[in-house]
């Protein structure tokens, strides 16, 4: 059983048990959160695909913690003119645990 949801501009597949990272939200560890927008459900009889979404079906997940992406670094040099600058980026993530499916 698999579900395709929606969160943050992108799409995601989903199934119970699954942990996944999303963009960072000001979320604590143990929240609950909700995803409304699932664009598609599949389980043994079939599945089902909403146009654009499937209405009463809902993907429920609990918050696992923060997490940090990979340090990204960046340069910039403008050549002959003595000019460098080195700064990095680290993203911040929310990791979740997909608890339940519920299909509508």
């Amino acid at each position: 059983m698999y579900a395709i949801i929606v969160d943050g501009g992108r799409q995601y597949k989903v199934e119970e048990g699954q942990e996944l990272e999303l963009d960072y939200r000001d979320a604590s560890a143990g929240d609950k959160v909700t995803f409304e927008q699932v664009l598609a459900y599949s389980d043994d009889s079939g599945t089902r695909i909403g146009r654009p979404a499937l209405a009463g079906a809902s993907v429920q997940a609990e918050v696992v913690g923060v997490k940090q992406g990979p340090k990204l670094v960046v340069q910039k040099l403008r050549r002959r003119k003595n000019s460098r600058r080195k700064t990095g980026h680290r993203q911040l993530y929310t990791k979740v645990r997909i608890d339940k499916i519920v299909a509508g």
